[in-house]
């Protein structure tokens, strides 16, 4: 599972791993694989640079990145408060009526949200990159596209490689005209914000879009067979998030989203713009239901959509209350079965992968004696 992007960035394995949690990213990079930490949950700076710190003393000494969402305009002015202003009192309302239903506890008095989306917003991501840039990083990562021009410039300043998520071949194009290393084709089966093309079809034409630029897989992928089909369509490698989120070493909040996420099939999962604004790939819950019946008041634009949100999903968490409980999660989650270390899926990647790779041979071989 080498190629020439592997090989350039001093990686063992061509398998990118995005995650929100310290300890997997640094256990990708130890497993040979390359850990890219997401950042849209630090708002303070000093937590993000505490979890720094910790990747830096645990990933012995190997190469690991960093995730951004950040918009590539700036909206000059616009504050916290200023956004969630603009949220409907109606929406409040069936956000309160909602949690009534299923008995969802309020938060102790004085206990903020755990979880907001306001990474997106540009000074907040800025923030993030004052200190992210203080670290060797080798790679930034932006979930939103391509980021400004100045934010590339940087990264190319310190020697980091950038890369931008596209869900179509005419997304990849603009991301390789802003100058982006690496383009994420990431595919309608992945979790979170996802478009419309599945992995299969946008691989191929992403990688010729951006040709010679290196392109990652993503979506659906979960096995060393995939990895190697993946290989096939033209990619220099896979971006992996869901499959994380089942190994010993995430945070995941609760043990029953665990056990959800453990019974779940491929497809218990739904694009909703629940949690976001944006549609979102996750797991399919009484919440996601409610927003999308078409007797409710539908779901805000992003970012308001997750500022109204944000205190509802904590609270559900918190609780576990179970019919409400989810969390973004691609159509791989059926095969997400067990808790596995991340050495243990590494291990599982490259005997799928090199059993994929002696089936191609053999049936090449074939072939040529035909």
């Amino acid at each position: 599972m080498q190629t020439e992007l592997s090989n350039n960035l001093g990686v063992q394995y061509a398998v990118f791993g995005f995650t929100p949690f310290p300890a997997v990213a640094a256990a990708i990079s130890r497993a040979g694989g390359f850990g890219v930490l997401g950042a849209v949950r630090y708002t303070a700076p000093d937590d993000l640079k505490r979890d720094l710190d910790w990747i830096e003393a645990h990933v012995d000494g190997m190469p690991y990145g960093l995730d951004v969402v950040m918009p590539a305009k700036k909206v000059e002015g616009v504050t916290e408060a200023d956004v969630e202003a603009m949220i409907p009192d109606s929406h409040r309302q069936f956000v309160t009526d909602t949690l009534a239903k299923y008995g969802v506890p309020e938060l102790a008095e004085g206990e903020a949200s755990g979880w907001r989306i306001t990474g997106w917003m540009e000074q907040v991501a800025r923030n993030q990159l004052d200190v992210a840039f203080d670290y060797p990083i080798k790679l930034l990562a932006n979930a939103l596209g391509s980021p400004p021009a100045d934010v590339i410039d940087r990264a190319h300043e310190q020697d980091v490689l950038v890369a931008a998520l596209a869900g179509s071949a005419r997304h990849a194009r603009k991301h390789a005209e802003a100058g982006i290393d690496i383009v994420v084709a990431q595919g309608y089966e992945a979790g979170g914000h996802t478009g419309d093309i599945a992995s299969m079809v946008l691989t191929p034409e992403v990688v010729d879009a951006v040709d010679p630029l290196p392109v990652l897989a993503a979506g659906g992928i979960g096995s060393g067979q995939q990895v190697a089909a993946a290989l096939a369509l033209g990619a220099q490698g896979v971006w992996l998030g869901s499959l994380w989120l089942t190994t010993t070493e995430a945070e995941l909040p609760s043990p029953r989203l665990i056990e959800k996420l453990l019974a779940a099939g491929s497809g218990d999962t739904v694009r909703s713009r629940a949690l976001t604004g944006k549609p979102a790939r996750q797991l399919r819950t009484e919440w996601t239901d409610a927003w999308d019946d078409p007797a409710g008041p539908g779901t805000l634009p992003m970012p308001l959509q997750g500022l109204l949100v944000a205190e509802a999903v904590s609270r559900i968490q918190k609780y576990e209350v179970e019919p409400l409980l989810g969390t973004p999660v691609g159509q791989i989650v059926g095969r997400m079965n067990s808790e596995r270390s991340v050495q243990a899926v590494f291990d599982d990647l490259t005997r799928g992968f090199e059993k994929a790779v002696d089936r191609i041979d053999r049936i090449a071989g074939r072939s040529a004696e035909l």
